[in-house]
């Protein structure tokens, strides 16, 4: 489904449709928006204390283990990653993600849950 080439515009005038390479940088400029925007979002993740240290999303699996021990629960899921065939315009299976939740009960103090994808730490969030 393309654009047509040409087009009168209200004086007469011809409106040329954007070239696949405008298109192609307005995808891209928007694409790099809703990284930024995400990544503002992910950097209010919560921290919590865990003795002397202090947890956060920018510390290793290995490291968060480390400091703050195994958790008080934990659970892991396998979900599919979907992208679109452009072809088709069906959604297809791509890959898979391993998405862990690790939650750590800290006694009179809300619980923290660490979101972990792919090995990753991706959010703390305090439990509701």
């Amino acid at each position: 489904m393309g654009f047509p080439a040409k087009r009168s515009g209200a004086a007469g005038n011809k409106v040329s449709a954007p070239s696949s390479a405008t298109i192609h940088v307005m995808r891209n400029s928007l694409l790099a928006a809703f990284v930024l925007l995400l990544s503002f979002a992910t950097s209010a993740d919560e921290t919590f204390r865990c003795g002397k240290w202090i947890a956060s999303s920018a510390m290793s699996v290995p490291e968060l283990t480390e400091k703050c021990g195994e958790p008080t629960s934990r659970t892991s899921k396998t979900e599919d990653v979907l992208a679109r065939n452009n072809n088709v315009g069906l959604m297809m299976k791509v890959g898979e993600t391993t998405v862990e939740t690790w939650t750590y009960d800290r006694g009179a103090n809300p619980a923290m849950v660490v979101t972990i994808v792919d090995g990753h730490i991706k959010s703390i969030d305090r439990q509701r």
